[in-house]
């Protein structure tokens, strides 16, 4: 997938459904949460446009930056754009699964992530496939022309 296809991609979506969000663990300190990748990127997403939606079977029902968790692609009301995967490698197929389900357009697996089987799913489902790279760092390269570093991690 070159720049040219995910510029169109982040372009035309306005929904992402992103699975791995983190709650905070009981007794945790506040501040690991906003250090914590997905987190991260759910706001930096939310700060340009993009509604994100947060999947984590284990936070049902809590709210993480101002959007209520859900359990799985399958109890989200909205027409979903992109499935962002903050998730191992090996979990992949199933969520590639869920995302065809669903009617999602793109399956995105964030930087480290990737899985063959997920690609073969997404592909024969005509949905567009993107892994080993973060929707932050693209959607900085193309829409902002910057290139930092990633995690920036601020107190």
């Amino acid at each position: 997938m070159n720049d040219n296809q995910i510029k169109e991609i982040l372009k035309n979506s306005k929904i992402i459904a992103m699975i791995g969000v983190s709650s905070e663990k009981k007794g945790e300190d506040p501040k690991n949460l906003k250090r914590k990748p997905a987190n991260i990127v759910m706001k930096y997403m939310q700060d340009f446009g993009y509604k994100v939606i947060p999947v984590n079977p284990f936070a049902k029902g809590e709210v993480i930056n101002g959007e209520v968790v859900v359990e799985s692609l399958d109890k989200i009301s909205e027409k979903v754009d992109i499935v962002d995967i903050f998730r191992p490698s090996n979990e992949t197929p199933g969520f590639a699964k869920e995302s065809v389900k669903i009617g999602a357009k793109t399956l995105w697996l964030q930087y480290g992530i990737k899985n063959q089987e997920a690609k073969k799913i997404s592909e024969e489902a005509n949905i567009k496939y993107i892994e080993n790279k973060c929707i932050k760092q693209e959607y900085q390269k193309l829409f902002q022309k910057s290139n930092p570093v990633f995690p920036v991690l601020k107190n």
